[in-house]
């Protein structure tokens, strides 16, 4: 659809599976390296996806490139998303990028949840699948591998006194 002054029109709200880019991803020889994000996204981005390929190994996603400010479409590997959602997908830029998504009718909803748990078992293999027998880097900061956050206190161990807090004298 497009205005009376030319200009096209987004269209309506559609269900979408947001998803976002790993923080860090093994690479090199070996995977022995460790890459921020992808070639196109920081990581952490917030993608939108809209298609899957090969049998959900690539996805066809929406999202803000590190080095600008508009929402571009591009092809990802799954194995460098994490945490799908459903979600209906309200934002003009988004819409006008991605012009449809997989999802429609009314089992959108429904559709849009299988399909995001089906993505994050098969993403989840891959990044498994990719060095099966190769070690991690030292230190690693992989998707896979657990890292304690700097900001984070690590949790209290529990008091012999059954974990009660003492009253203030």
């Amino acid at each position: 659809m497009s205005t009376p002054d030319g200009a096209e029109e987004a269209p309506g709200p559609l269900w979408m599976l947001a998803a976002n880019v790993v923080q860090w991803r093994r690479g090199g020889e070996g995977g022995q390296g460790l890459r921020p994000g992808t070639k196109t996204f920081a990581g952490g981005a917030r993608v939108h996806v809209f298609d899957t390929l090969d049998g959900g190994d690539v996805c066809l996603v929406v999202g803000r490139p590190r080095h600008t400010r508009r929402q571009v479409s591009q092809y990802v590997h799954t194995r460098h998303l994490h945490t799908f959602r459903p979600k209906l997908v309200h934002g003009p830029a988004v819409l006008r990028a991605a012009g449809w998504s997989g999802f429609w009718g009314a089992t959108a909803a429904a559709d849009a949840a299988l399909a995001a748990a089906r993505l994050e078992a098969r993403a989840r293999e891959l990044r498994g699948g990719r060095w099966p027998d190769r070690p991690h880097p030292r230190p690693c900061r992989c998707h896979e591998c657990p890292v304690p956050d700097a900001g984070r206190v690590a949790p209290a161990q529990p008091r012999p006194d059954g974990g009660l807090r003492l009253p203030a004298r």
